[in-house]
């Protein structure tokens, strides 16, 4: 039975052909590809795309709309005609054939892929790509690049300009970092291919080709802003006002939340957003949402966000009337304070079936409320003491910090 496109009609054949171009345009390509390129009807590329394969191309060339369609409703417009698209190295690599997969089924396309710049630049360094860390920040933050600095790592940044790699080196020198070697890869694969290399802190490299690649052997010093793997991060890594799940709490906590790759936190109340921000931190397919009424506070999330290189998503308003128009949660996790504002049984009917839910207590009104809950519900509850070691005139004693009752539980 034939494929249907993506307007629901009948296709025969495989109607779009992605193809990936390097620097070195058409002497770059195999035969395929050539014959592919000329046999279209419709030709979609950049500008600088187009113009490498202007002397084969013989349909009618289209380049991107600006801004950028990620709808892809000119190709989608032309669905059972020769269509082709180029695409920078390997289109499945932050590339266009990843926003086409979107819309126009597998079977209606060929993909003829070229080497990805991380891959060209990997080559070019002699570099093993499995042990390395790969990341985009085409059109996104810088911030992005935090959680990957980590002593000896490697990393292979896509960037969106030419100004990037200095302003990457800024931000690494800043961070105490400023001992790791950057190399600037340009143009890979082209005529006017070049590396340079510079330390972080001493980064002079002018006139950065646009189409650059930055490499970064990651050094640091003994005051370096790392952030650890582990759950738990040091308090003194989020700013806050007293408002935070401290460490071991949090820990414990993200433990029971139990994130798995691509759900999405409501955090509520989040406070200092330590704990949407570590549930992002364990994957780079994670999504969280912090709730917080506290415009100042609000605006802490944010720069603690930033400074652990997470795109948390901060919702400024109270629960439950700030809950209601947020994607369905797969885990969510209720602060320490307050009472019974509707809060708490608003969170329970927006959590998805089998999704989990995490509520901490500091206060007896809050704790009789999770006991009330776990009485008819279930769960699991956890008392949680804490005794951290302070001086006593000359001497050390236990001091406990405030109990916490947790109860966790899974929407059947």
């Amino acid at each position: 039975m034939p494929a249907e496109g993506p307007r629901g009609a009948k296709l025969n054949s495989r109607w779009l052909t992605i193809v990936g171009i390097g620097e070195d345009g058409v002497a770059g390509l195999g035969d395929e590809a050539k014959r592919l390129i000329a046999e279209a009807e419709f030709v979609f590329g950049g500008t600088r795309h187009l113009a490498l394969v202007a002397s084969l191309a013989k349909g009618e060339a289209r380049a991107w709309s600006t801004p950028f369609d990620a709808e892809m409703r000119d190709v989608l417009a032309l669905a059972g005609k020769k269509v082709c698209v180029l695409a920078s190295g390997d289109p499945f690599f932050h590339g266009v054939g990843v926003t086409l997969t979107r819309k126009v089924a597998v079977e209606e396309m060929r993909v003829i892929p070229a080497p990805s710049a991380t891959s060209l630049a990997a080559a070019r360094l002699g570099w093993a790509l499995q042990d390395i860390e790969t990341i985009s920040l085409h059109g996104r933050s810088l911030d992005l690049i935090r959680p990957l600095l980590h002593p000896g790592t490697r990393i292979l940044a896509l960037t969106s300009d030419g100004d990037a790699p200095a302003a990457i080196a800024r931000l690494l020198a800043e961070l105490d970092f400023g001992a790791s070697r950057l190399t600037v890869l340009e143009t890979l694969g082209g005529p006017n291919e070049r590396l340079r290399s510079v330390r972080a802190d001493a980064f002079d490299l002018e006139k950065v080709n646009p189409l650059n690649v930055l490499a970064i052997e990651v050094d640091s010093t003994l005051e370096a802003r790392i952030l650890p793997l582990a759950s738990g991060l040091a308090d003194h890594l989020f700013e806050h006002d007293g408002q935070i799940t401290k460490r071991e709490i949090r820990a414990i906590t993200l433990s029971a939340l139990a994130p798995r790759r691509g759900e999405l936190l409501w955090d509520i109340g989040a406070g200092s957003g330590s704990i949407g921000i570590e549930w992002m931190l364990a994957h780079s397919s994670m999504r969280a949402i912090a709730v917080e009424a506290d415009p100042t506070r609000a605006a802490r999330i944010h720069r603690n966000a930033s400074h652990c290189g997470v795109g948390l998503v901060v919702v400024e308003g109270s629960a439950p009337k700030a809950l209601a128009k947020l994607g369905t949660p797969d885990a969510i996790f209720i602060g320490g304070g307050g009472s019974d504002t509707g809060v708490l049984g608003a969170a329970i009917k927006a959590l998805r079936i089998g999704g989990r839910l995490v509520a901490n207590a500091v206060t007896l009104e809050m704790e009789a409320l999770l006991l009330s809950r776990h009485a008819a519900l279930g769960g699991d509850l956890t008392r949680i003491v804490i005794s951290r070691a302070s001086p006593v005139g000359s001497m050390q004693a236990w001091r406990p910090a405030m109990p916490v009752t947790q109860w966790s539980w899974v929407k059947p």
